[in-house]
């Protein structure tokens, strides 16, 4: 599915100038090059090409199928920085994305990929643009009485239901849930549908990632235990001066007001003060550039 989203079209002269402000001298030639090739095809189309997912409130459909979302609504704000007045999105699973990226079927991923060091090893990452914590959502009343992570393993019987390739499925096996007691599912529809039809016994996400629960017949638990999460834009990393490019973006829009405005107003997150003191993807996952 591709999309759509247009802006008066800003002077080249302009994005040029945000690259060099951004760019660090020492950064290697072919990192440049690779930077400039992606930015000249991106204003050449007319368009970034994006990967996302469904993940509400980052990232949803509306009825008529163009995507909208905090996600979105970030990723817009920087493209009219860089005078490139489309998105394009595809829609795609989670696994899918990076190996996307890296074929150059997308420009950059803004789906609500989690910072992990993991990911820090094949892609680069803008400062977080979102911060969190896991969540279990369950049936209402949570008959089997699980709180997080080191609930559901120490519990042979529970089973949980996670996003295919998320860092969440990661994390559930490096606290000891095992592969018997995980079910991936490709969305959070998908994850909901799950509990509500009894095959498992939570839905485990960023706490979030499903607004308004209790209309969607589950019930939110936050596993306090759980490492603070953020999210990040990614990009190749041969692409990095595009990625120290958005960064400065979102640095401006982290003084100017924009991001708070879209994150705790528009979309009504509610750590913004958390948030804000999160300039760099290493504040996240340590190792990350």
């Amino acid at each position: 599915m591709n999309i759509g989203i247009v802006y008066p079209r800003a002077a080249l002269a302009g994005a040029a100038l945000l690259l060099n402000t951004a760019i660090p001298l020492g950064l290697p030639c072919a990192a440049q090059a690779a930077s400039d090739d992606l930015l000249s095809t991106m204003e050449h189309a007319g368009a970034a090409k994006i990967a996302i997912a469904v993940i509400p409130p980052y990232v949803y459909l509306q009825p008529d199928g163009s995507p909208q979302g905090y996600m979105i609504d970030v990723s817009a704000e920087v493209m009219k920085s860089y005078g490139i007045p489309k998105l394009a999105a595809t829609v795609t699973t989670w696994d899918a994305m990076i190996p996307g990226l890296q074929a150059r079927q997308f420009d950059f991923i803004p789906a609500g990929l989690n910072i992990t060091s993991a990911r820090c090893q094949v892609v680069r990452f803008t400062a977080p643009v979102t911060v969190q914590q896991d969540a279990l959502y369950v049936i209402p009343g949570n008959p089997k009485h699980l709180l997080g992570y080191a609930s559901v393993a120490s519990s042979a019987e529970a089973k949980v239901a996670v996003l295919a390739g998320s860092s969440q499925e990661a994390f559930a096996r490096k606290q000891g849930v095992k592969d018997s007691q995980l079910l991936t599912v490709p969305d959070v529809q998908a994850g909901i549908a799950t509990v509500s039809g009894g095959r498992a016994d939570a839905f485990v996400v960023g706490q979030f990632s499903i607004p308004n629960p209790a209309q969607k017949g589950v019930e939110i638990v936050v596993d306090k235990a759980s490492p603070l999460s953020g999210i990040g834009i990614a990009f190749r990393k041969e692409d990095d001066q595009i990625r120290l490019a958005f960064n400065k973006k979102l640095d401006e829009m982290r003084t100017n007001g924009t991001l708070e405005n879209l994150y705790a107003k528009k979309y009504g997150f509610s750590n913004w003060d958390v948030l804000a003191k999160l300039t760099k993807a290493s504040d996240i996952a340590p190792g990350c550039d």
